[in-house]
């Protein structure tokens, strides 16, 4: 069985291992480097299959599949000091880390990956872009949701951009929450009403061929409040921010 080693042990590295592990009987074996020592520990004693490793050249000695986690202003120092194997397969969850460039930290290392991995895949749901498509990144992925192959180093920067809207999103979400709290509905209700009313629309979201411009017209009434206030959003100039900001995340990516 694949042992995986990870550097970094931040939120996303923890939702791999639970992924990985939570529930499943025959978990892989799962190497934390030392990094964020509390949540490491915390990790090992909850999933019999992870321990924590003294040092990161000991997580990657010990390892099949190396996921580097870290963030990307700390790769290339974190990365330079490491040994790895001609054997080693090296999957990254680096933002804005190319692939040339991981490539020279990791030498020998020839089976590269990068990925963009969501919390999502805490709960095995998550789809996970990766470029290239090696197996051992699809192999992962796959087990903690779906791995979307993407061709292009070019198109994967621009995906890698697209997942930077996750926190505006949530902002959105919490302007309408406190827009109600204003009008009088008790904060501890605006919260889960809001979260209730867009966690109804999972399923819609969840078909295999998701069509948005549909679904925003199956949601809209003409003369409605919904087509009021998306037209209202859209005269705001709420649509070309988007691609504006959109813009500037790809190109600080890319640049």
């Amino acid at each position: 069985m694949t042992t995986y080693g990870i550097l970094g042990v931040g939120s996303i590295a923890s939702a791999i291992v639970t992924g990985l592990c939570d529930g499943v009987s025959d978990a892989p074996e799962i190497v934390l480097s030392p990094r964020n020592a509390d949540r490491a520990a915390a990790l090992a004693s909850t999933f019999p299959s992870v321990r924590t490793a003294t040092t990161n050249q000991a997580v990657v000695d010990a390892s099949d599949v190396v996921l580097v986690c870290v963030l990307p202003e700390q790769a290339p120092e974190v990365l330079r000091g490491l040994a790895f194997r001609a054997d080693h397969r090296v999957v990254s969850a680096v933002a804005g880390l190319p692939l040339g460039d991981l490539a020279a930290l990791v030498a020998p290392a020839q089976e590269i990956a990068r990925s963009i991995p969501l919390m999502a895949v805490a709960t095995r749901g998550g789809t996970t872009p990766v470029f290239p498509a090696t197996p051992s990144a699809t192999t992962l992925y796959d087990l903690l949701g779906t791995s979307l192959h993407v061709d292009t180093e070019a198109t994967f920067d621009a995906i890698v951009g697209a997942s930077a809207t996750v926190a505006a999103y949530f902002d959105y979400l919490g302007t309408i929450t406190a827009w109600l709290a204003d009008r009088g509905l008790a904060p501890g209700d605006a919260g889960p009403y809001v979260a209730a009313t867009f966690a109804s629309l999972t399923d819609e979201l969840s078909r295999p061929e998701v069509d948005f411009g549909a679904l925003a017209q199956a949601h809209t009434t003409p003369g409605g409040l919904n087509e009021q206030f998306a037209r209202d959003l859209r005269q705001a100039g709420i649509t070309d921010a988007v691609r504006r900001g959109l813009d500037r995340i790809h190109a600080r990516v890319r640049g």
